[in-house]
Parts: C-alpha cells; structure tokens; sequence
C-alpha cells in the first residue's frame, strides 16, 4: 500500500511540474512579445524625432534665405 500511495504522488508532482513549465512558456512568449513591441514604438518615436528635427532646419535655412535675399 506505502508504493501505491507514494506513486500517486509522484505522478501528481509530474503533472503539476508539467503545468507550471506550460505556463512558463506562454509568459515567456508574452515577455518576448511585449519586448519586441517596445523595440518598435521606440523606432517610430526615433524616426519621427528625426523628421521632425530636418523639418525644423528645413524652415530655418527657408526664413533665412528669404530675409537675407531682401
């Protein structure tokens, strides 16, 4: 009876062991996910800095052609 009852633990062990690693996989999916989504909003925010920056210089050397042409 004491293998019986000792085998029915180990077997429950086996299936928790096997969720909590289940679960591990899809958090770290979901962190790898979130990670890659981070990557990208900061390219967006990098390149609109960008443009906007040129746009700045862009009007600037534009006013001062025009005030210094008249």
């Amino acid at each position: 009876m004491k293998k019986n009852y000792q085998n029915t633990e180990l077997y429950n062990s086996n299936i928790s062991s096997n969720k909590n690693s289940e679960i591990d996989k899809i958090k770290t999916t979901n962190v790898n996910i979130l990670l890659n989504r981070v990557r990208l909003d900061q390219k967006k925010k990098y390149k609109k800095r960008i443009i906007f920056t040129f746009s700045i210089i862009l009007a600037i050397c534009i006013l001062a052609a025009y005030f210094l042409n008249e």
